[in-house]
């Protein structure tokens, strides 16, 4: 558990920057990392839950944090618990890549939150896993009584799955915060317009839609499609984005769904980059606002009015 004596905002903002700056992708690859918990975390096979089944079968520590690995709707999943939750117990969702800039993670679980993680690899947000994905959702909120209104966090890939989870389930979403992410799979990893795309991730993409690359073309399930259901809920969103990013080019993507959004009565608030670095095709930079994240995030979750969702 975490000493009583916390060191300040700036000091923790301070190491978790640095610790995400020097561990940097491998090279050759666009994408962050993935930073899964190690190898030697402890086994828990015998902890029982309130219904005398074991609900996590190991435990490792994030930042000092107690981090339990379970298994929900078939697929890994993680329960980051801070040492004094907030009252209203808000949390968030993060999708894909959990250690890329996670400064803004480790201050909220610091000040209260706690913090999911669902493995949907490989999944592009494809109907059939955000259907699966409400098994993790209803663990977390009927076992462990976390707010039914959850933050969504999504980067680069994990922006398809964010934008149509939130698209099929608008009510239960406190807000929006996304990096980089696709908004549009014909961008990335489609390459169908001015980014570099990846015939790798197209082929998985197609095949976890079931479609051929003739229909992706004409598909119309994506979250830029789906502004207007993110609109009429009225769920605040705020993306960060770099604007030589040649992986997942804003211009395809982010802003493409501004637009959208603006047409449907709606707005966001967007962190400009001006430059990515060189080696990640202007997709990675050292995140230059953690603070307004981290205000964001509280000022739209962490109130008690929050806790129960729009009907």
């Amino acid at each position: 558990m975490l000493s009583k004596r916390s060191p300040s905002t700036a000091a923790i903002l301070a190491v978790a920057m640095l610790t995400m700056v020097t561990g940097l992708q491998p090279v050759g690859s666009h994408e962050p990392p993935s930073h899964e918990p190690p190898a030697q975390a402890k086994a828990h096979p015998q902890q029982q839950g309130g219904d005398g089944e074991s609900w996590y079968t190991r435990t490792a520590s994030w930042h000092g944090f107690d981090q339990f690995h379970f298994v929900a709707g078939g697929r890994n999943a993680y329960l980051v618990v801070p040492a004094t939750p907030l009252e209203n117990r808000p949390w968030i969702w993060r999708a894909r890549f959990p250690g890329y800039h996670d400064a803004m993670d480790v201050e909220l679980v610091r000040g209260g939150y706690h913090l999911a993680y669902l493995d949907v690899a490989d999944q592009f947000g494809a109907p059939a896993v955000i259907e699966a994905a409400r098994a993790f959702y209803d663990e977390l909120v009927d076992r462990h009584d976390l707010q039914p209104k959850v933050v969504l966090e999504g980067v680069s890939r994990g922006g398809l799955f964010v934008y149509n989870w939130a698209a099929a389930n608008p009510e239960l979403v406190s807000c929006i915060y996304c990096d980089t992410p696709v908004c549009d799979f014909r961008s990335w990893p489609g390459g169908k317009g001015t980014g570099i795309g990846s015939e790798a991730a197209w082929k998985k993409c197609l095949a976890a839609y079931g479609l051929s690359a003739n229909e992706a073309d004409r598909y119309r399930g994506q979250p830029i499609d789906k502004a207007p259901i993110i609109a009429s809920a009225k769920i605040p969103i705020l993306h960060i984005v770099a604007e030589n990013d040649r992986v997942v080019p804003p211009s395809e993507n982010t802003y493409l769904l501004r637009d959208a959004l603006r047409k449907a009565g709606h707005d966001m608030e967007i962190i400009s980059v001006p430059k990515g670095t060189e080696d990640s095709q202007g997709h990675h930079f050292d995140h230059p606002d953690p603070a307004r994240v981290i205000e964001f995030i509280r000022r739209h979750s962490a109130s008690p009015a929050n806790g129960e969702p729009v009907h």
